[in-house]
């Protein structure tokens, strides 16, 4: 297993980055005692996702799986085969269910007939948009926009293209051992913590180790881009953006030294710092939300203002999302009212 290389920590933007010697794919870096780093490609705009290897007595635990393609069981058979040693893989630890951290989960719990430990919530909204329930697709979204004033079958709102998900997540267990928020989970002589997390998925689970002083935080915290909150078709009218930022206060109760392992980005010192600059990036886009809602407007006529580059399909899908997210934290605080159109469009304008 190889050592993190020793360089001068990088400080910016009021964080520290100890390891700033990224690993190549298939590559395994250590970053505290018995933690290793490992990165992997991803086929869309973000490109990398960061994976964890924890030693765990006589095995491996892996927390967060990769996208489920065949290059990405590729670059694992590569680890199992320079870095393990000879040890099984003996728990497979997913954060959340989106496709970059569940996807080879059933995979590599067949390779290794190793139990996924992952929260109920998570479990059951993979789940959902595997098969496709109702209120599980890109057509229940699309439907969900039309309500807010995006145009079907634009350039703005494309047709659905099939399950996309599938596609990242070729399969699911058939079972999991399910987290709960503060469980205790004993791996390599250590206790680490159940952190849940809400807002960017229903119940993420992070990984706290105060012996180690380290938070492996998914998406929770990234250290240079906001994680994506957005409403979902089945629950439209919930508060995600409130749920983060209150998640985000939890988090930053933890000790001012903490090492913070996202998902995306490099691991970096600096939790409070972060956090506190999440809060006042939130805070900024609400302000200027609101003051474009002094006149009744739509999601739709919102979404420029709270994203302001050219956005493709996909990154629309998402800035709706979280343009709906944003205008229903100010709504249920009392701020923002919302009307039903003739048209049958939603409308939000100042309370």
């Amino acid at each position: 297993m190889q050592s993190a290389v020793k360089v001068k920590p990088r400080v910016a933007d009021g964080l520290e980055y100890p390891c700033t010697d990224v690993p190549a794919p298939a590559a395994v870096h250590a970053v505290a005692p018995g933690v290793h780093w490992l990165r992997m490609p991803l086929p869309f705009a973000l490109e990398h996702i960061n994976l964890w290897l924890l030693a765990d007595g006589d095995g491996w635990a892996i927390v967060d799986c990769g996208f489920g393609s065949e290059p990405t069981r590729e670059l694992w058979r590569g680890i199992f085969a320079t870095h393990l040693h000879g040890k099984p893989v003996t728990r497979i630890i997913v954060t959340h269910f989106h496709p970059d951290h569940f996807g080879l989960a059933a995979w590599l719990a067949g390779e290794w007939r190793a139990p996924v430990l992952m929260t109920a919530p998570e479990y059951a909204s993979a789940q959902g948009w595997h098969d496709a329930h109702a209120l599980f697709t890109r057509e229940a979204y699309l439907a969900m926009f039309q309500q807010h004033g995006l145009r079907r079958g634009t350039d703005e709102l494309p047709l659905t293209r099939g399950n996309l998900f599938k596609r990242g997540v070729p399969a699911i267990p058939h079972q999991i051992i399910p987290l709960h928020n503060d469980q205790q989970l004993h791996i390599n002589g250590r206790v680490w913590r159940v952190a849940a997390g809400h807002g960017h998925s229903p119940e993420h689970a992070a990984l706290a180790c105060d012996e180690l002083g380290v938070l492996i935080a998914g998406d929770m915290v990234l250290p240079r881009i906001s994680t994506n909150v957005s409403v979902q078709a089945h629950l439209p009218d919930a508060d995600p953006l409130g749920q983060f930022l209150d998640s985000l206060t939890r988090y930053a109760a933890r000790d001012a030294g903490t090492l913070v392992l996202p998902s995306h980005g490099l691991p970096f010192y600096g939790l409070r710092e972060r956090v506190k600059s999440l809060h006042q990036h939130h805070a900024g886009r609400l302000a200027e939300l609101l003051r474009a809602c002094a006149e009744p407007r739509t999601g739709a006529e919102i979404m420029p203002v709270l994203f302001k580059r050219a956005l493709d399909s996909q990154q629309t899908f998402f800035a709706m999302g979280e343009t709906l997210a944003h205008l229903n934290y100010l709504r249920q605080r009392g701020q923002l009212k919302r009307e039903n159109g003739a048209d049958g469009i939603y409308r939000f304008a100042q309370a």
